[in-house]
């Protein structure tokens, strides 16, 4: 990881010299792009210091943040989830919008290693003015995903970008945590001929606000709007997220710029809805409380793994329930006596 606190060029900081906090509030509110890139690094950065610094940025730029429209994107594999936040995003900034992107992107478990090639996938935003892409590894960076992309937020936001868009990878618990750090969550599906629905899962449909089925466009045109036809009908049969909103199901081809202005549409007639109706302070509020108990379960975790008395018994803890010698149960009951002794004697 880049260090945050090197020189980010003319304009910043003077060659050799380290980026202070009023370094990085004024580089942040000017729409510095070099230093909201670096300012990104800082918050995602596990080292005690840098993480010092980044909370005392971020309660500076809190009071310049929330202003933005907030949408998650998900999809299933193949959907084209980047091609469509291209399209989206190169729509937007050209009707005097400043959009950017956050492209959530785990790290291999095994590795530590991330693809991060969201850039690669949208070559008209990657070099659009007004747009900024930022694909994020989760590895590392304490509270993961939800941290490190809510945190980015308030720095996008702060920087002057009125669309924030959240990409998923689509599969597992990150569908989930994007959900709860926006405000209008879209999901992108593709039609398939007679089996529209599968692969969809039913978790899934239940938080999006918006769908778009993807790709309908010359011969997939008649299928795709057999798609939302199915999907629509699939959505009367579950309980709406909102009283006065049922979910809206459109399509688009992202490819060829089709009916991205119906998707757009969509997006702020939710909003719309979330403003009227007084929901989106509430929204908000209640994001604010999940992210606190989210990153207090992240601390303790951290504490956890870090003690010396749990790493004492950890590897012996391990094979013993490799070896089925001790129940999971018993495990964790062991590993949380060694913690809880060590802190009671201190």
């Amino acid at each position: 990881m880049p260090d945050p606190s090197a020189p980010a060029g003319a304009g910043t900081a003077r060659a050799g010299r380290q980026l202070s906090l009023h370094d990085y509030v004024d580089g942040v509110l000017s729409a510095n792009r070099s230093v909201i890139g670096r300012a990104v690094t800082l918050l995602e950065s596990s080292r005690e210091d840098h993480r010092q610094l980044a909370q005392e940025l971020l309660i500076e730029l809190v009071p310049h943040s929330g202003n933005a429209r907030r949408v998650g994107i998900t999809g299933v594999p193949g959907a084209g989830k980047s091609t469509f936040i291209d399209a989206l995003g190169t729509m937007l900034t050209g009707q005097g919008h400043k959009v950017a992107v956050l492209a959530v992107d785990p790290s291999s478990s095994r590795t530590g290693g991330s693809i991060l090639g969201d850039k690669t996938r949208m070559g008209r935003l990657s070099i659009d003015p007004n747009a900024f892409i930022r694909p994020s590894p989760s590895a590392g960076v304490l509270g993961g995903v939800a941290k490190a992309t809510r945190e980015a937020m308030i720095v996008m936001e702060a920087a002057g970008y009125d669309v924030i868009i959240v990409e998923t990878v689509g599969v597992g618990q990150s569908e989930a945590e994007v959900a709860a750090m926006v405000d209008t969550f879209l999901l992108l599906v593709l039609s398939r001929a007679g089996d529209s629905l599968q692969g969809i899962k039913r978790g899934v449909l239940e938080l999006a606000d918006v769908i778009a089925v993807n790709k309908a466009d010359g011969e997939f045109i008649t299928a795709a709007k057999g798609t939302a036809r199915e999907l629509a009908g699939a959505l009367h049969l579950m309980q709406p997220r909102y009283k006065n909103w049922r979910t809206p199901v459109t399509t688009c081809s992202a490819l060829y710029d089709l009916r991205m202005d119906e998707v757009w549409s969509k997006i702020e007639a939710h909003r719309a809805l979330l403003e009227r109706d007084g929901l989106l302070t509430n929204l908000r509020a209640e994001q604010q409380l999940e992210w606190t108990w989210a990153m207090v379960r992240d601390g303790l975790m951290w504490q956890l793994r870090s003690d010396s008395a749990v790493r004492a018994i950890r590897d012996d803890v391990e094979q013993q329930v490799r070896a089925k010698q001790l129940t999971p149960s018993a495990a964790a009951r062991r590993i949380l006596d060694a913690f809880r002794s060590e802190h009671r004697e201190a």
